[in-house]
This record gives structure tokens, C-alpha cells and sequence, in this order.
């Protein structure tokens, strides 16, 4: 045990992210006279960047749905601190080692984005508003309740999380920044990916897209979306800018920001549906996205056309390459017809699709009766098991449950890996990281 977890203490952000320079607001509760915060960039490796020591004050836990009004704390973010996912360690001593940055209590975190535009191309965006969705601090989430705040602690790290563990990686709950984002970025920043940061309602905001940035990265499970957020991404992508979605369940549901954002809505049910019903899989629910304005005409693949398997080991599924001589393959030494990642179990635990029919050569292409673009190109294609659970789907689709690995060109190019377990693969299958720096490489060019 090391000196940050001595203390009983507890936090969250004012805001999720803060431009470097400006002051962050950060809410603080513990019985402790003094307690000292470390901060931490997470990159490559986790990097120790500043401390602070502070007076404590307690104060009471609130409801899932209010703003908690814990003490504030003001910090002032060095200038010259580099764009990235900061967790901030709440403890009593010194750090006598790393801490464990994903810990259940303790632990804030927050993104600091760009104080002037950086000249990078990429731009990586972190799904806080998924993060708090399934957030349990005050007693319940979206899943729960149609509404919660962004004021309690968790979002990312440092709360209860609703969902079951994760049989390929139990270190960690799945829906954290430590389960999802946190393996990605590690391979990025030691690959020698120069990327920039932002939240997901930094974007709602309109910020940062406008930059001059090529591309627009995402990954594992980016499942709740604003209407704002959408039509910043997509107006991106119509300007010439790109999107890689290295992960699944993308875009969902569609959630509403009320109290100056800092409380996220999201009605999931039809109308007078009794106690018990599956939103996933029943017609009629508000804010299905599929059910308006098709996920699938933005990123060319949804969830209701792949599934899930949540709980404990799974039937082991790769992707079935269907065009090797694609540029995504290069130097990866695939074949047409050969399977990679199944061995360890790359489909999954959600994964996204295209309607798609065989033509006559019997590879697979989209209908677009679903939404998807005609000219969306599946690379990799994995059939889902019948135990797999699915989600509703719209009469007259009759297309196949199936992961689809794929992309299309608008204005920009939109790629997706179309499933949340991407980046558990990267540091071990050469065929998933080879693939992720050809579509990295590619689509952050300058144009």
C-alpha cells in the first residue's frame, strides 16, 4: 500500500477538461487537516508532473442526479503542461511508487487540451459523457435513472461502475478510461503518434475541431453521443477531415446536456414500457439513434447489425480478411480469406456492423438499407454466434449479425474497427497493431 492510499478522500472536476494555462476547478471531501494531490499524465508511461498540498474539509455524499457541491479547489495549470488524460491522486504522503491510477476512490480525472492550436494532426477524443453513464457514485446511472450529474465523483476513474467484469481483462472495470482508452494511447504516444486531447464535450461545445486537425480518433466504447457532438463530427468529416473509430457500440444513444453540462440526459424507453424492458432490443425508444437519424450514415456501421456478449468468455471470433491487398493490410502479411485475432477473442464484448448481402464472387457489400454508405468497404467481416445478444432491429433488414471492419470516403474518410477489444489487442497481435498504424499513418496526413 502505498502513501496515496492511506487516505480517505474523494473528488471530481468542476469541468472534465481545461485549456493548458487556465485554472481548473477541482471538488475535494475528506476528514484529513491536510492531504496532497500528485497529478499524473497518462502517456507512454504514467508521468508524474506536479504536486500540491492542501487544507481538507469534509462534506457529505449526495444523490447520482445533483451536483454533490463538494469544497473547491482551485489549480492553475502550468502553460507549458502537454495536451493529454490527467489523473489526479488524492493521498496523504508522498508517492513512494506509481499509483494505481484506476482505483475505485481517490482518483480525478481530467483533460488538458491545447492552450493555443499545437500544428498536430491528430486529435483524440475521450468519451466522458460514456464514462458517466455508467458512473454509480450517489446510487445509480443511466441505466437507472433518465438523468445524471457530472458532479460526483468517477467519469473515467475513481467511482463505482456499473457492468460486469471482464474475462480477458480483469485488471480493470470495462467502462473506465483504464479498460478502454488508457492501453490505446499508451501504444499511440510510444509509437511516436504526436496527439492532441479533448473531451466529447469539449466537441458538443464546438472547440478544437476547427484547429487544423486531419484526424479524429476514438476508441473502445464511445456509446453516448449529443446532437451537438454529432453534428460537429460529421460537419468535420464533410470539410475533409477523417475519423477512426477503434472501437464499437458507437453513437447508440443520444443523450441531452441540461444544467450548463453538467448534468447529461438520455431517454431510453418507449412510451408506458413496463418495468423490466430491454432498451436495446424494443422499437419506440426516444433516443435511439438508429431510430431518427441512423448511426450508420456517419461512421457506416451500427450496433443493432453486430452484439454483444457480456458475461465471462466468449466464443473466440477474429475478422476474416476480404481484400488484402487493401492499404489497411499493408506489411501485415494477411491474405484474403485469412483470419486474424481470433485466438484471442478480438469480437467483442460489443461489436458494430453494416447490412451487407455476398455478391457474386461471394465477398461481402453493404445494402445501405440500414443507413451505411454505398461505398462503405468491408475489409473484415466476422459472423456472430446465435448466443450473442442482439439489439432491435427495423423490419425488412434481413442481413446476417455481423461484425464489420471497414471504411468509406465522403469528404473525408471515416474508418471503423467496429469493435471495443481493439486496443486490448494492440501490444500483442502484430496484425491489429499494423493495421492501426497504417490507418493512423494514412489519415493524419496533411492534406
Amino acid at each position: 500500500m502505498t502513501g496515496h492510499d492511506r487516505l480517505s478522500a474523494d473528488g471530481y472536476p468542476a469541468r472534465p477538461s481545461v485549456r493548458a494555462g487556465n485554472v481548473i476547478r477541482l471538488h475535494i471531501a475528506t476528514s484529513a487537516d491536510l492531504f496532497r494531490v500528485d497529478f499524473y499524465r497518462y502517456g507512454a508511461t504514467p508521468q508524474l508532473v506536479g504536486s500540491v498540498i492542501w487544507a481538507g474539509q469534509p462534506a457529505p455524499s449526495g444523490r447520482f442526479d445533483e451536483d454533490w457541491q463538494w469544497p473547491a479547489y482551485d489549480f492553475s495549470v502550468p502553460r507549458d503542461w502537454k495536451s493529454g488524460v490527467y489523473i489526479a491522486v488524492l493521498g496523504g504522503a508522498p508517492p513512494s511508487g506509481p499509483p494505481v491510477l484506476d482505483a475505485r476512490q481517490g482518483r480525478l480525472l481530467f483533460v488538458v487540451t491545447p492552450r493555443v492550436p499545437s500544428g498536430r494532426n491528430i486529435l483524440y477524443k475521450v468519451p466522458v459523457l460514456t464514462y458517466h453513464a455508467y458512473n454509480s457514485a450517489g446510487g445509480g446511472n443511466l441505466y437507472s435513472a433518465p438523468q445524471v450529474s457530472l458532479r460526483r465523483p468517477g467519469g473515467g476513474v475513481g467511482g463505482p461502475v456499473k457492468g460486469l467484469p471482464d474475462a480477458y481483462d480483469p485488471a480493470s472495470p470495462r467502462q473506465t478510461f483504464a479498460h478502454w482508452d488508457a492501453p490505446f494511447i499508451a501504444w499511440m504516444e510510444a509509437n511516436g503518434f504526436e496527439i492532441d486531447f479533448c473531451t466529447d464535450l469539449d466537441i458538443a461545445r464546438g472547440r478544437h475541431l476547427g484547429d487544423g486537425y486531419r484526424l479524429l480518433l476514438s476508441a473502445g466504447h464511445d456509446e453516448y453521443w449529443s446532437s451537438s457532438t454529432r453534428r460537429h463530427v460529421t460537419a468535420f468529416r464533410d470539410g475533409g477531415g477523417n475519423i477512426a473509430n477503434f472501437g464499437a457500440n458507437t453513437c447508440w444513444w443520444r443523450v441531452h446536456l441540461a444544467n450548463d453540462a453538467t448534468q447529461v440526459e438520455c431517454s431510453k424507453f418507449p412510451p408506458h414500457a413496463p418495468t423490466g424492458t430491454d432498451p436495446d432490443s424494443s422499437f419506440g425508444c426516444p433516443d435511439h439513434w438508429w431510430e431518427s437519424e441512423p448511426e450508420n450514415t456517419l461512421l457506416g456501421v451500427s450496433y443493432r447489425n453486430g452484439g454483444g456478449h457480456w458475461d465471462g468468455s466468449r466464443t473466440p471470433l477474429g475478422y476474416t480478411v476480404t481484400d488484402a491487398d487493401h492499404w489497411a493490410f499493408a506489411r501485415t502479411g494477411l491474405r484474403t480469406g485469412e483470419t486474424f485475432g481470433q485466438d484471442q477473442a478480438l469480437i467483442g464484448y460489443e461489436c458494430d456492423g453494416a447490412a451487407y448481402a455476398l455478391d457474386r464472387y461471394g465477398r461481402p457489400r453493404p445494402t445501405g438499407e440500414d443507413g451505411t454508405p454505398h461505398n462503405f468497404e468491408i475489409l473484415g467481416i466476422a459472423p456472430l454466434p446465435s448466443d450473442w445478444n442482439v439489439a432491435a432491429r427495423e423490419p425488412g433488414v434481413s442481413s446476417p449479425q455481423a461484425a464489420t471492419l471497414g471504411l468509406y470516403e465522403s469528404t473525408g474518410t471515416v474508418f471503423t474497427a467496429a469493435t471495443t477489444d481493439w486496443a486490448r489487442l494492440l501490444a500483442s497481435d502484430p496484425h491489429v497493431a499494423a493495421i492501426t498504424r497504417n490507418v493512423v499513418s494514412r489519415l493524419s496526413q496533411p492534406s
